[in-house]
């Protein structure tokens, strides 16, 4: 049987390898173990995906816990050695752009493991994002890239990577959805917050450049002032932007009627959240895609994304932290006017199986 690590450090990480294992043991010919570097430790954005995604506890952790970038690639650098050394896998699969994604292949590679990288190819093109260059230093030293969409397929060769070795097979992300539709529907977060479908905007903000700038950050307090006199807002809150929120004095300025704090959810309420909101306003990466599956409007405050076709054809649009700008496209959408999408190729919920099924035919 050939021997598979699936390593994963964040809750993004969590929900792109959920239907991975299931997938592996219809299969038969490969066994399966899960390694977690630890990079998220926090309950909430972390244990509690495990239960309610019913992953595997992980066979392997690394117990990291650093206060910057460098010292988390460094320990999981150090750490993940002997794991590899024990195990002595056939494959080392990486999720996603986060830095457990970059340490984790540097490391497998130096010491002689193949690596395959999951959602490779994706490209913002901005190299002031962290993820930006996980991302192309990982599909550096991949041996196997596996594409969400034809953009990651068109960078890669670009880049000049073996076509042989690149493999269209869709998005894990939306398998999680799909595979968990029906508890996704069960949530009782609507009557928890004693809100109605369609009569709140969903609101998320973490990237850095957005709230650890204290100028961006009060253009995005300013925003939401005004959208809260439009609609209810609905604010699951991530801990570093309302630490900096309070750091930067700016609590009196938000408003005092119609928006919702939350802390960080669970996979399950948060997109009940998405899935029956008017519209959400982000700053992430894959929220873009899970409103595009889900076919809610998405407005993605960044100057850029490494998910074109959430734009090209889902219901995503790219704006600048401009707030006339964002207003301008929120009073569109609660007018009515939202821009249509379509779900993607391959976005069907069998993105897993066909990396399996890769796997059986080229390892």
């Amino acid at each position: 049987m050939k021997k598979i690590l699936v390593c994963v450090g964040t809750r993004p990480n969590l929900i792109k390898i959920t239907q991975l294992e299931n997938e592996f043991k219809k299969n038969g010919n490969f066994e399966f173990r899960l390694l977690h570097t630890g990079q998220h430790y926090d309950y909430a954005m972390n244990e509690v995906f495990f239960q309610q995604l019913k992953i595997r506890q992980p066979d392997y952790y690394l117990n990291v816990k650093a206060d910057n970038q460098l010292d988390v690639i460094s320990q999981i650098i150090s750490r993940i050695q002997t794991p590899l050394k024990e195990y002595m896998p056939d494959l080392v699969m990486v999720p996603g752009d986060v830095n457990s994604t970059f340490a984790v292949g540097f490391a497998a590679n130096r010491l002689g493991y193949k690596v395959a990288h999951i959602e490779s190819g994706l490209r913002s093109f901005d190299r002031a994002m962290p993820e930006e260059i996980n991302r192309i230093l990982v599909d550096d030293i991949s041996d196997y890239f596996f594409v969400s969409e034809e953009s990651g397929k068109k960078h890669l060769l670009e880049e000049k990577k073996n076509p042989e070795n690149i493999f269209f097979v869709g998005n894990t992300m939306i398998d999680t959805l799909v595979a968990f539709t029906p508890e996704i529907d069960a949530s009782d977060i609507l009557s928890g917050l004693k809100i109605q479908p369609a009569s709140y905007a969903l609101l998320t903000f973490h990237r850095p450049r957005n709230v650890d700038n204290k100028e961006n950050l009060l253009k995005i307090i300013e925003t939401i002032n005004e959208l809260s006199k439009k609609i209810t807002l609905v604010f699951p809150i991530h801990p570093r932007t309302m630490k900096n929120i309070k750091s930067f004095g700016f609590d009196n300025l938000l408003p005092k009627e119609n928006l919702i704090f939350t802390e960080p959810l669970g996979y399950f309420d948060f997109l009940k959240l998405i899935k029956y909101s008017k519209m959400v306003v982000t700053d992430s990466g894959g929220i873009q895609e899970e409103t595009t599956f889900l076919q809610v409007p998405c407005l993605t405050i960044r100057p850029n994304t490494e998910r074109p076709v959430t734009i090209t054809e889902g219901t995503n649009q790219l704006l600048t932290l401009d707030k006339s700008q964002i207003l301008l496209h929120a009073s569109d959408i609660l007018n009515g006017n939202t821009k249509t999408g379509k779900i993607p190729h391959f976005w069907d919920g069998k993105a897993s199986k066909r990396i399996v099924e890769t796997l059986d035919k080229i390892l």
